[in-house]
């Protein structure tokens, strides 16, 4: 019997809210909405059987073939769904009906290697588990879930487990590095670890064959849509994936609604959703409890990303939730072909290691630019509330405890191509209740980042502001309650940095230390600079023209 929906699923992509805050703009851009008829086969009709014991992937694919046919509908319907690799095909909505769980087999053969993207450059991996070439108008919806067994793929490190936990995994089988401390699916995924950029296509690599001998290494992302337009992931669930959870490479108008990414914590690479080169969309009331970044923007890696030249622009995300992932709302670090135009709406993260994250390294290229950000609520951050890094997976300029309190001079490097860009962020309403650093704000000396515009925030966190190497930073109504005032902003070779109506603790150490020849046009304007036991700290080259300070 066929199973009819009696409405017709559609998407409308409302991206106006309420007025703008100062600084702030308003989204312009619209994104197109999937269509479907009410035809609908259920995988039942094609032998599927969900009695988690047989292998469903014939089923899917010839579902999923009939229902683009009529631009319809595939149900799922309740049961344990135990398969391979699912392919979409244009005009398909795969419906997940309440109850479903579709399984993916641990069987590594029944996922061929293909030739794909890989963090942001071309690679060899597994075919994903869900995944969709070149296709208009695709869908997958309703409250089910997916699950990829992504314990068979990753490798797990000893300090993210308990004794306990170790132990059994270690006696599950597979293989040990030689410090005994990581822990790998297969002697063959040990073996790939130990090679430099394995699965990379390049000179003398260029086929399927020539990774063969590494392929329980080449662990896929679950679900990969590559120059897709008009799709639509809505109300399902998706949890263990093998590697990134949600992929869209090169897509257009993607929208992605009450959808809930869960992977365990000590989960390798399991970003939640990985945006890569995309145009127009919208992220609302999603939940994402991941081991790596929770809502990341990609645009490619150094030179391949350069050429690609495609910038993930035009989104807006809202009323998200994130949990325990390295960032709540990020960008990068393959972010070589730049990003725009974003807007992160009445979000919260929780437990994450890092709230707001924005994340590149000398090499990159690429412009991120016109990031606005409008009420983010944070608790238990890790580390930085707010950071913009240009050294990321670089040694860190930033000394360590016990080192030396002054910031150390970072060499300049001659700009190229490679010199990645970070401007014109604003950023209002934050609210971060516990973290190791407020903002930490780090540029390059050859490429500052540039206009920044934090307002209306407050950041209760250990230490309060570090920011080194920037132009037109502006901190506007924000409230730095550190516990460590020695002091409360750090400030080194950074120009044209305006602090007005900040608060902080009574009685701080030191309001702001001053460091860097090039450091210049700092003012400090309705301010109780009384509450501190100093206000002001210069260090060695730097003169006392270069900040002023309105006292009230």
């Amino acid at each position: 019997m066929t199973y009819q929906f009696p409405f017709l699923l559609s998407v409308a992509a409302v991206l106006a809210g309420a007025a703008p805050a100062t600084g702030q703009v308003r989204p312009t851009f619209t994104v197109k909405s999937t269509q479907f008829s009410a035809d609908t086969v259920s995988l039942l009709n094609y032998g599927g059987k969900a009695d988690g014991q047989m292998l469903n992937t014939k089923a899917f694919q010839q579902a999923i073939a009939a229902a683009s046919q009529k631009k319809g509908v595939v149900l799922v319907p309740a049961g344990l769904w135990l398969t391979g690799p699912i392919e979409l095909k244009d005009n398909v909505n795969l419906h997940l009906a309440k109850g479903a769980l579709v399984q993916f087999t641990t069987d590594k053969s029944q996922y061929p290697l293909i030739k794909t993207n890989w963090e942001g450059v071309d690679a060899v991996r597994n075919q994903s588990p869900i995944s969709g070439m070149d296709l208009t108008n695709v869908a997958i919806t309703g409250p089910g879930v997916f699950d990829g067994n992504g314990d068979a793929w990753r490798p797990v490190k000893k300090d993210k487990l308990t004794a306990g936990q170790w132990k059994k995994l270690v006696a599950s089988g597979g293989a040990l590095n030689e410090k005994k401390d990581y822990w790998y699916p297969s002697e063959q995924a040990l073996k790939a670890s130990t090679m430099p950029e394995p699965g990379v296509i390049k000179p003398g690599k260029t086929t399927t064959a020539d990774f063969a001998d590494i392929k329980d290494f080449l662990r896929p992302n679950m679900l990969s849509l590559q120059r897709c337009k008009q799709v639509l992931l809505e109300d399902f669930t998706i949890q263990n994936s093998p590697a990134w959870t949600i992929h869209p490479l090169l897509c257009e108008d993607v929208t992605i609604r009450r959808v809930t990414a869960k992977n365990p914590w000590y989960g390798q690479n399991t970003d939640a959703l990985d945006l890569e080169s995309c145009r127009n969309g919208l992220v609302e009331d999603c939940t994402f409890d991941v081991g790596d970044d929770g809502i990341c923007i990609k645009s490619g890696k150094n030179e391949q990303g350069r050429k690609r030249g495609v910038p993930t622009e035009n989104f807006v995300f809202r009323n998200c939730k994130v949990y325990h992932a390295h960032g709540g709302f990020v960008i990068g670090s393959e972010m070589s072909g730049g990003a725009r135009n974003l807007f992160v709406y009445n979000c919260s993260f929780i437990g994450t290691d890092v709230g707001l994250r924005f994340k590149t390294t000398r090499g990159r290229g690429g412009v991120v630019e016109k990031i606005y950000v409008d009420g983010v609520a944070m608790t238990d951050i890790a580390g930085q509330a707010i950071l913009f890094d240009m050294y990321y997976a670089a040694k860190d300029p930033v000394p360590a405890n016990g080192e030396a309190e002054a910031l150390p001079e970072i060499k300049a490097e001659p700009l190229n191509e490679g010199t990645p860009q970070f401007r014109d962020f604003t950023i209002n309403n934050v609210v971060c209740k516990g973290a190791e650093t407020g903002i930490l704000i780090r540029g390059l000396p050859e490429m500052s980042i540039k206009n920044i515009l934090i307002q209306n925030t407050v950041l209760e966190s250990e230490k309060g502001m570090v920011c080194q190497e920037a132009e037109g930073v502006t901190l506007k109504n924000v409230a730095l309650l550190s516990k460590d005032t020695k002091p409360v902003m750090e400030i080194q070779n950074s120009r044209n940095v305006l602090v007005d109506n900040l608060q902080y603790a009574n009685s701080a150490d030191l309001l702001v230390r001053l460091s860097g020849d090039r450091t210049k046009g700092v003012r400090l304007t309705n301010t109780d600079t009384k509450a501190a036991k100093k206000d002001v700290e210069l260090g060695q080259k730097v003169s006392k023209k270069v900040i002023t300070v309105s006292k009230r």
